[in-house]
């Protein structure tokens, strides 16, 4: 008889996967913020040396660096402080309106209202069915995603790393979805590989009606997310022993009485973003469930690792990715919180570690002081205006001057 596969696997070294869900700018620093604390609370566990990566969206990036060699912590450096350099990523590069698209678009608005005349006056087509053809003169996203690709190219352009998934020492899987047949794309596996993985992240990381499309020869491209949560079958398949997957999109639940303790505000008051935010978290949340169901009863022999943020904590859900205050926070607050995770979960998560030879470190997770980032300096005082600051030399200058003897009365 033959042994199964996964027998096998268990006597060799343990096979490591992580899987990263997508969540724009606050999910990348969400992730690496829990991805510190691991890297922290974890001995054993080398986040450098998984055998599989998967990303999805935002998450292609975190995933995209770890498997190019930068440590958690590195990754801090460049997607979180804010000091300029090569290995820098700035998330208000996302900022920049499409304006090819939008010019593109805008071209052919003339054409498009004449062919809705026509259709209308001399067709006999409804008012309705005849401009429903404007639709066409719509963007499909509003801000320029290439900056995307030329500064994930550039960052791993350095030396010691590299965008071509073919010269990496380890499987990553970025995955996006084509657009016209609405399956997924996995991008790094063969046949899906000649693509830098700089424009794979773009692809994958391109949420309709934010960013366009992006081609890739000669088919167009989506956000991964739109298809599966985290696509982490891909990595289950080559027979993973503990599957680490960070999801960092849950639809907020508020108490009762929170908006009136903590001053959180019904999310209908937040207008539009709050109610399509949590919209789109709770569909693909509970997406998410269904599929981690039908991983634990298709691969049952296999570990798997969820880390997630809490669904009562409105400081994730409200904050602001691009201050640079709040990145910091936010990503303070990612590590704080995945360690108090841990540390809840530890005389379950414990046994099931230590059979793949990572350990719990009980001191970090209960060390008060542990932080990810040393708090902000406080800032200087406003410099006074141009008027105070002449009048504050001016009284130096008399201090300074010996004094004038007084003149004898004539």
């Amino acid at each position: 008889m033959n042994t199964p596969r996964r027998t096998r696997n268990r006597k060799a070294a343990p096979r490591l996967a992580l899987a990263l869900a997508g969540g724009g700018p606050l999910g990348a620093i969400y992730e690496i913020g829990a991805l510190c604390a691991l890297d922290a609370c974890l001995p054993g566990l080398d986040l450098n040396r998984c055998d599989h990566y998967v990303g999805v969206s935002a998450g292609g990036f975190i995933a995209a660096g770890l498997a190019n060699g930068m440590t958690p912590r590195e990754l801090r450096d460049a997607f979180i402080d804010d000091r300029s350099g090569p290995q820098s990523f700035d998330p208000s590069w996302l900022l920049k309106p499409a304006w090819g698209e939008l010019a593109g678009r805008a071209a052919r608005v003339p054409g498009l209202s004449a062919s809705a005349l026509q259709a209308w006056l001399l067709q006999g087509k409804s008012f309705t069915s005849a401009f429903e053809r404007l639709g066409a003169a719509l963007p499909t996203g509003v801000l320029d995603n290439e900056a995307i690709h030329r500064q994930i190219e550039r960052l791993f352009s350095l030396p010691g790393r590299t965008n071509d998934f073919r010269q990496l020492g380890t499987k990553l899987t970025l995955v996006a979805t084509e657009l016209d047949s609405g399956e997924a794309a996995p991008f790094g596996q063969p046949g899906w590989d000649h693509v830098p993985i700089s424009r794979a992240i773009q692809a994958s990381a391109a949420l309709p009606g934010l960013f366009p499309p992006v081609c890739i020869d000669g088919q167009h491209y989506v956000d991964g997310a739109l298809k599966k949560t985290v696509h982490a079958s891909v990595a289950l398949e080559d027979g993973i022993d503990l599957l680490i997957c960070l999801n960092p999109l849950v639809p907020f639940r508020a108490g009762p009485d929170a908006p009136r303790q903590r001053g959180i505000p019904a999310l209908v008051e937040g207008g539009l973003p709050a109610v399509m935010s949590q919209t789109f978290r709770s569909m693909i949340h509970s997406r998410l469930a269904l599929g981690f169901k039908h991983y634990e009863r298709a691969w049952p022999d296999t570990d798997i690792l969820l880390i997630e943020p809490e669904q009562s904590d409105a400081e994730l859900f409200f904050a602001n990715t691009f201050s640079y205050s709040q990145r910091r926070e936010m990503a303070e607050h990612a590590f704080q919180q995945t360690r108090r995770l841990l540390q809840r979960r530890a005389g379950e998560l414990a046994p099931r570690l230590a059979r793949h030879g990572i350990a719990l470190d009980r001191d970090a997770l209960s060390d008060p002081d542990l932080r990810l980032l040393p708090p902000l300096p406080p800032r200087r005082p406003a410099a006074p205006d141009a008027v105070a600051r002449l009048h504050l030399v001016l009284d130096r200058l008399q201090a300074a001057l010996p004094a004038t003897p007084a003149r004898p009365a004539p």
